[in-house]
């Protein structure tokens, strides 16, 4: 791997390249993409993504305190527990060994004997709403944790600052899409984290943002490169 921006560097620290600022909450949004824009190969991010990707994924999700993600998503791709790492070890220092999931999900469609709840390291949280069925909350609870965060509808601004007051200031998500333009309408994401894959895919696929429109100028803070996949940092502008 090798950094085309800010300067040229081969084989960069990809901790220190991708390291949270101190002394606030941060949101990163971690997504692939491939070059016209597509979020999804055949209905899964898999397709779009190769070695280098997986190792910019493990890393980020080493240094998070929580891993976002939409009911949607854990349903398409399978999701499994995040499971340590011993490369993580150092990066970990003081926090549980892997990161928790937090699942964004309304209807609560998931399987809570799934080892995405019987299996994780840190207890699975989902995140709903009071409307919610009270079977599927209960359930819910029996797994894992549930964090209500709206009436009919699950707010993103309830649900960030529910993290963030169980100390879980480095939120990755990992999206899906629809969860991706809410955080991004709420204007709660900091930071996307965009591998772009050399591919043209064209059809039906939805882009990062599926969603209600939103507007956030972004800053380039960096670009990594291997095998022809671009890693761009990008940051939130801020005004003053």
């Amino acid at each position: 791997m090798r950094r085309i921006h800010p300067g040229p560097e081969d084989d960069p620290d990809l901790v220190r390249a991708y390291a949270y600022p101190e002394g606030r909450p941060w949101l990163r949004l971690n997504m692939v993409a491939s070059a016209d824009g597509a979020a999804w190969d055949q209905g899964l991010s898999g397709g779009l993504s190769g070695r280098a990707d997986k190792r910019v994924f493990g890393v980020l999700r080493g240094l998070a305190d929580v891993v976002l993600v939409g009911a949607a998503t854990v349903r398409a791709e399978g999701y499994g527990p995040v499971k340590p790492r011993e490369s993580w070890r150092v990066l970990r220092a003081g926090r549980p060994a892997a990161a928790p999931l937090a699942i964004v999900s309304r209807g609560l469609d998931l399987d809570f004997d799934a080892p995405l709840f019987r299996e994780a390291v840190s207890p699975t949280l989902v995140i709903t709403c009071e409307s919610a069925p009270e079977d599927r909350r209960k359930a819910a609870a029996a797994a894992g944790e549930v964090m209500l965060a709206g009436g009919e509808e699950v707010d993103p601004r309830r649900a960030v600052a529910g993290l963030h007051a169980r100390g879980l200031t480095r939120v990755l998500c990992e999206g899906g899409p629809r969860l991706n333009a809410q955080l991004a309408a709420a204007g709660l994401i900091d930071e996307l984290c965009l591998s772009v894959s050399p591919l043209l895919l064209g059809g039906g696929a939805a882009r990062i943002l599926d969603g209600e429109p939103s507007r956030s100028r972004l800053e380039l803070r960096q670009v990594l490169e291997e095998e022809g996949v671009l890693f761009c940092r990008y940051v939130r502008e801020m005004r003053p």
